[in-house]
This record gives structure tokens, sequence and C-alpha cells, in this order.
């Protein structure tokens, strides 16, 4: 122990050494008096040194901190194959660790629970549920069959004085494995942190092999917890590396999910209370949360009426601990200092050092058979030769030595090193009862197994490294089952908080004052909106603002429209015409608006002072009215009523001008008809990597879809289903069919009835496109063979029968189309072993005059910045139209 001495200004000098003096007078010198002026200078230095390289960061070498380390050590001292209580563990490894019993105790519980080196026996807690283990008096442990083989082996352990120096500890165990990986390390020490990551037993045993096979391997975090992890940033476990991980949470029904996994990091308390908070938030909204964990993960979250489960799950994953950032730190000791490398160079390191330790364990082994060898030689050539008889006439010890060497040089030609007095001494110890049994058939057989051991050994040395894979692939056949892969990899799409979070308040506008927000009750309603929303504002002079929603924000008098704002929302386009200055010609212009700046005004108009909005209409899915303008009756104006059809205008960005109304004053203008959309259905993906639908061109294109339109789902259990195409869906793992739904076309079935044994073929249609339901029996044996949504599909059947041959099946003959809940004809009671699609029959579809409608890009035509020319009449007719206003 150090005193801390905190006297560094000079005179505390000169008072320390005047004390000393006095002291010294008094005690007549008997005591020293050391001074600890300056000593503080390298106490951080020291004590942070101690942290890192004897607590918190684990070695290269072994993947143990050093508490674990001697925890192993302590275990195997105390192993005789049955448990020990850990209290005495904890005990004994406390003549090794100069600490508390408290943090033996909790890095033994944590080793458990990783469920590789220790067998454990009493309750070691639950890492789903975050529960701790029971006192270290009521449970136990041993070593496990891994460890035994894998960590220890004394004739290749360097050791080292325990910290009192009374016992010998290991100053790096053995291990034949990249144990550091598999089990993962976390530690925060002074000035760094460490957090490696656990990675899968048979991954890392297959990534050593490809490594002593000179192939490249890639390595992923595996964790206990299971859960669904997005390693594309892991940067190989590198400092600035991320990766981010989710629950497994799938749709029970239609008001109830189920999370069966939880992400790496948190448990089921900390899972459930992250859910609460975000219910008492408002971010998403639940009705009744249930944990029913025990074995197995299972949190129900119920949902209220109305609300959606595809858009919960993701509001879960945006709100709540779902889903987790985690930034792995690769930190480890090697020689003594701290490194920062990656996962790979770790385990190629510790797959070399497991081949050295292999190479050394050969070369021991070796050693040890050539001195077998030898000692069997020469007690072959002792007793065969009945040397022992040349000693019966020596008197002293030093004759017997002699005598013996001298019987034994005419028979050592073939020794592989020189006869030793050692040889001799032991030569003097064999029992006579040994001699008058002694077999020289047995001893001969002895001698040659030895010999074929040692040729054995020698060729394993000789080709290393096929004995190191030999090694691993045996561990891999021993310990890997049971280990596989528990987290699922998968690419995470991006989302958008402000789309999925529950909208539980109201945006209100006071348009004479000019102010938005949500206090506001007592003024107009505007939507429902959430407090992460924005808000967009157009005002009556041209002017547009988005800010974000707040208690009561100033935006500016004569508001004339107000919405929540959709970030990149190319399909809202707004239709507007503005008087350019206080006497200028009015302007026509289609526009929408993405990418903006929060709070910052931009001017609508051409920017002269003066000027007005004088009609402006929202248009959700870019439709274009037709409107009617009236001018007022001046000078020489010919004709003052004329109809305008906005879909013949370009839809440009916000700060163009626009195409001229009128040079003249506009006295009225009036909403001829509704427009129709002037969008194109919407093209849409499915990307089966993250198993989403996008608009991005991202997977494979389910075709275009106009607002009635819904997709075709089927899975393995025989349940089918349509939906509306929403880009917040999530889909089932056991999906095998997603396509855009033909009402016209007939869904082609052939299933194993469970209750009465045999096969059948139907054919149906989706009468209630609404509703989910059941096609085939629901007998827990029954199961879907195969499904065709083609509208004359063959099939050709094999059967497992040998001298049953394979028919092909015509679906259109074989059975007439029938409601969804019939049972179908029969095919055939005889197992079948494999059902192919064949190419189907040709179909003519009726044909269908397609409508002519813009893109959803922005389409330019012959109206530039012409005059709409007054005397033409635009006759377009429309079903729908966005929010109108007329100013």
């Amino acid at each position: 122990m150090k005193d801390f001495g905190l006297n560094t200004m000079e005179e505390d000098n000169n008072e320390n050494e005047h004390l000393e003096e006095h002291l010294n007078e008094d005690f007549g010198n008997q005591e020293t008096i050391t001074k600890v002026t300056g000593m503080y200078k390298d106490w951080f230095l020291d004590y942070a040194s101690y942290v890192i390289l004897e607590r918190a960061v684990p070695g290269l070498k072994d993947g143990f901190k050093p508490v674990q380390r001697r925890i192993m050590h302590s275990m195997k001292d105390l192993d005789d194959g049955r448990y020990n209580k850990v209290a005495n563990v904890v005990g004994h490894t406390m003549q090794y660790h100069p600490h508390g019993d408290a943090s033996i105790s909790d890095a033994l519980v944590q080793l458990g629970q990783k469920e590789l080196l220790i067998d454990m026996q009493g309750n070691w807690g639950n890492i789903l549920t975050g529960d701790r283990a029971a006192a270290a008096r009521y449970i136990e442990a041993r070593l496990s069959k891994f460890a035994l083989e894998v960590v220890f082996n004394p004739k290749t352990t360097d050791w080292q004085s325990s910290y009192d120096g009374r016992k010998k500890e290991p100053i790096d165990l053995p291990v034949k494995f990249p144990l550091l990986l598999a089990q993962g390390a976390e530690g925060i020490a002074v000035g760094l942190s460490t957090k490696i990551l656990p990675h899968n037993f048979n991954e890392l045993i297959d990534a050593s092999i490809k490594h002593l096979k000179e192939k490249p391997f890639t390595l992923i975090p595996d964790f206990l917890t299971g859960g669904i992890a997005d390693v594309s940033g892991y940067h190989d476990g590198k400092r600035g590396g991320k990766i981010r991980v989710r629950a497994k949470i799938g749709q029970l029904d239609k008001k109830t999910l189920v999370i069966t996994e939880i992400p790496f990091g948190t448990t089921t308390s900390t899972l459930i209370d992250s859910i609460l908070k975000a219910n008492e938030k408002g971010t998403i909204k639940i009705r009744q949360i249930e944990d029913n964990t025990a074995a197995n993960v299972e949190i129900l979250v119920h949902l209220p009426n109305g609300i959606s489960p595809d858009k919960t799950i993701d509001a879960l994953y945006a709100f709540t601990s779902c889903e987790n950032p985690i930034s792995p730190l690769c930190c480890v000791i090697d020689d003594n200092k701290p490194v920062f490398i990656g996962v790979s160079e770790i385990l190629i390191r510790s797959t070399n050092h497991t081949v050295e330790l292999l190479k050394l364990e050969l070369e021991i082994q070796l050693n040890e058979l050539d001195e077998q060898w030898h000692f069997a030689s020469l007690e072959r050539i002792f007793i065969e030769n009945r040397i022992y008889r040349d000693i019966e006439d020596q008197g002293t010890w030093e004759g017997v030595i002699k005598a013996i060497d001298e019987g034994l040089k005419p028979h050592i030609k073939h020794l592989k090193r020189p006869i030793t007095e050692e040889d001799i001494v032991r030569l003097t110890e064999i029992r006579i009862k040994k001699i008058s049994k002694f077999d020289i058939d047995k001893a001969k057989q002895f001698i040659e197994s030895l010999e074929e051991k040692i040729e054995e050994v020698k060729k394993h040395l000789a080709n290393i490294i096929e004995f190191a894979i030999d090694y691993f692939k045996n561990l891999k056949l021993k310990y890997g089952k049971g280990k596989e892969r528990l987290t699922e990899i998968r690419l995470f799409d991006d989302i958008i908080a402000t789309k999925v979070v529950m909208r539980n308040t109201k945006l209100y506008v006071n348009k004479e004052e000019g102010f938005v927000g949500t206090s506001l009750k007592k003024d107009e309603y505007v939507d429902d909106c959430a407090d992460i929303d924005d808000v967009i504002v157009f005002r009556g002079d041209g002017a547009m603002l988005v800010t974000k929603v707040d208690a009561k924000t100033f935006v500016g008098k004569d508001i004339i429209h107000v919405a929540v704002f959709k970030k990149n929302d190319i399909r809202t386009v707004y239709n507007m015409i503005y008087r350019d200055g206080k006497n200028g010609p009015s302007y026509i212009k289609r526009f929408n608006v993405t990418g903006i700046t929060r709070d910052k005004e931009y001017d609508l108009t051409a920017g002269n002072k003066g000027s007005q909005v004088v009609y402006f209409t929202e248009n959700p899915n870019g439709e274009a009215e037709t409107i009617t303008i009236n001018l007022r009756a001046a000078g020489s104006v010919k004709k003052l009523k004329w109809d305008i059809d906005f879909s013949v205008l370009a839809i440009k960005g916000r700060s163009s001008r626009g195409n001229i109304v009128s040079k003249h004053t506009i006295k009225k203008i009036e909403l001829k008809s509704e427009g129709v959309s002037t969008l194109k259905p919407r093209k849409i993906w499915f990307d089966e990597t993250v198993q989403r639908l996008n608009a991005d061109k991202r997977g494979e294109l389910l075709g275009e879809f106009k607002p009635e339109d819904r997709l075709l789902i089927i899975n393995q259990k025989g349940i089918i289903k349509t939906i509306k195409p929403e880009l917040t869906t999530h889909f089932d793992s056991d999906m095998i069919v997603l396509e855009k739904w033909i009402p016209e076309k007939p869904i082609s079935v052939i299933y194993y009835d469970g209750d009465k044994e045999k096969y059948f073929v139907k054919r149906f249609m989706i009468d209630n496109p609404n509703k989910e339901e059941l096609f085939i029996s629901e007998h827990p044996k029954s199961q879907l063979e195969i499904v065709a949504t083609d509208f004359r599909p063959m099939a050709e059947i094999l059967f497992s029968k040998r001298n049953l041959e394979l028919i092909s099946l015509n679906f259109e003959e074989f059975i007439a189309i029938k409601g969804i809940k019939a049972q179908g004809n029969q095919l055939t009671a005889d197992k079948i072993k494999q059902v192919n699609m064949l190419e189907p029959l040709p179909y003519e579809p009726p044909v269908i005059a397609d409508v002519e409608v813009n893109d959803e890009e922005i389409i330019d035509n012959n109206i530039d910045s012409s005059e709409v020319d007054p005397d033409s009449e635009n006759d377009n007719l429309s079903d729908e139209a966005g929010q109108i206003k007329l100013f």
C-alpha cells in the first residue's frame, strides 16, 4: 500500500525536513521516516496500468481476464469429476486472486452463463430475464469436458508466483481454441475499454480450418439470446464499427404481437420497461403486455382496436429497446501491452498459437515415448542377458554401477542416446518379481508398439498443419452439436420514425393570428400528429414554411393551408395560381415539396412585392382538377371566361415561376370538375434480403399497383390472404407465394389430408379479399404439397414407390373451380415423393384498353411559359380531387 502525500510546495518540503529532524532527535533515530513528496506523480499511471493488465482487459493468448484465469486454475485444482460448491471454488480462488469474494463469484457466474467451460447445477440465473443466480453456497459447478480437453496442460504451461508468493499460478493457460471470440469480453479500464462480441462455436472452427488451408474467411457475431442482427457495419470488430440487433417479433393474430427472441445486451425486463415507457410517451400504442418467458422468450403485446400490427412492429424497433446499436471495440493484452486489433487477426493468432501448442505437445509426447522406448530397451537387455547377475559379487555401490555399465556395452549400439547413471540406477530398482515373470515376447511387442507411436507422432510433427486441421474437426464433431447459429443475419431497412410513430396529439391552427400548435384546442383542427412530426404551412403571400410540431408556434398571418409534412413525398402535388405583384399577370403552376430546411421561408411566387395566391389545392395522389377562370370586364378584353385543365401542366419544382394564365385581373376561379390522379400506378418491389416491400427498385418487381390493387400471400401452413401493398408490411418466414393479386386468376393446390390420409387437388377463387382463410384441412398432419397461381398450371407427380410411374397433372381438366372450403378431388392414396411444376398451358387474357396518364416523375409538355389560350375548351373529367381552397 502507498500513502497518499500531497505536500508538493517548497515550504511543505521544508516543514517535512524539519519534522523529520525533530522526530529523529526524539526517537534517537530508531525509526526512519520516508518522505512521500512526489510519489503521487506515478500513482495514476501505476493504477491505470494495473487495472488494464490485471482486471479489465482479456489476454490474447488464452482469452481470459486474470480473475477468470484464476477461477479456471482453481477449478482444475479441485476437479475430481464431481460438482463443487461455488462458495468453495470462490474460497479456493482467493488463494490466487487479491480481491474480494463478490468479484470472483460474479465472474464465475458470468463464465457459467456462457455455457461453454462450466457445467452448472442449481439456479445460475437467466440471461433472458436478467434474474440473478442464487447465493454461492446454493449452486455448484465443475469443468466441462470441453474445458478439460482444450484449456489445461501443465506440461505446456508457464507458471508464476501468486500475489503472496505461497502458490504457483499460470501466466497464461494453454488454450487450444479461439476462446476469446467464442465467449466475447467486455471491460472498462482507466483510459480505455474493450467490447468483443461472442461468435458461433462451429463457425470459429470452420474459420480456423480455412486459415490453416490459406483460404479467406469472415467472422460475424452470434448471441445466446438469438434475435436478428445487421452486421454490414461490423468492420471486423474494430474501433469505429457498428452493428444493429433486433428482437424477433411475429404476429400472433391481428391484435397480438409476440416477441420470441430479444436483442443482445437486453433482458425481457428491460425490454418490457422500454415498451411501457414508449407507450406512456405516446410514440406507440398498446393495450396490454404479458411476459410468459420461461426456458424461451415469449412476450405478448396486445394492441387496441384499429392499430396496425405491421406499423407497431416498426414503431417497436424505432422507439424501444427492440432494436439497439452495438459498437464493438476489440482491445486485448499482448506482451503486457493493450493492442487494438480485429477479430480476424485474433482468430489468426489464436489458431497459430494452437498450432504451436499442438506442436509442443507432440514434441513432449515424442520425447516421453523416446524415453519409454529407451528404458524398455535397456530393461530388456538387462533382463534378457541376465546382467543383473554381474552385481552379485560387487560389494560397493560404485562397483554395482560399473558392473551394469560394462555388461550393457556390448548390447547398446542400437540405442538412440548414451546410457546415463540415472538409467543404471533405474535398472537396479527393478523388482525380482518382475525379473522372474519377464516375458520376452511381450517386451518385444511393447517396444514395437512404442516404435509405432513414435512414427505416428513424427508423422504428425512433419504434417503439423494437417494434424491441427484434424484436431479442429474433431472438436467440432465432439462438441459442435447443439451449438448452431442462434442469431439470424439480415440487412435492416431504415425505419423512418415519423412514418411509424403513433399520432396521438391533435394539431390546430389559428389562421387569423398566424399560430399553429397542439395547445390551440379552441381553434381549427388540422390533423393528428406526433411530437416528432413537422408541419408545412402555406400563406396567402406565397410563402411556404416547414417547422417542428410544438405547443404554439407563430408562422405568419394569412394562412391558406396547413398539414403534417411528409418528407420526400413525391406523390403529393400542389396546384396553385398566384398574382405576380400588385397588378402583375397571374401564373399557374404544379409542384411538389420534398427536401427543405426547417424554419426557412420559401417564396413560391416570382418574388415581386404584393404577390398573392388566388387558388390553391393539395392533391395526395397528384390529382389534376379542371377550373373555370373568370376575368373582370375591363377595356378590350374579349373573353372573360374559360376552362383550364391542370393535367396539361408539368409537375415542376417549387421555385418554378409557372405558366401565364392571364395578364388581366382575375375576378373569380370556380371548380368545374374534380381531378383524377395524373401519376402512374406505383411500382413496388420485394427485397428478399430484408423481407420488405419498397419503391426503390430493390429486389423483385411485384408489379404496378393502383389504390385498389392488393397483394396475394400464401404460407406453408395453407393460409391465404390479400393485403394492401403498404411498405411497412412485415412478412412471415414461411411465406411461399407473394405476388400481385389478380381476382380472375384461380389458385391451384395439391395437399395431403391428415384425417383421410390421402392427397387431394382443388382449385378455388378468393371470395373475400379482406379475410384470412385456411384452404387445407385443419388436421395437424395435413400439409401443403404445392400451390400454383397460373391460369392453366401443369404438374409432374413422382411417387415414393418405385413401381409407380410418374404422372402429369392438368389442374384445369382434373377439377373445376370450387369454393375455398371445398375438399377437392382425390388424387392418390400413395405416398408422393415430389411434385414438380411444369410449364403452364398458354392462356390469352382479355384485352383491356389502357388509360393514358402522366408518369409519377416530373413530365414536361408543350406548355412551359406561354400564356394559356383563353379560347380553348378543356373537357377532361375526373372522379376525385384534393382539398380545394378559393381566395
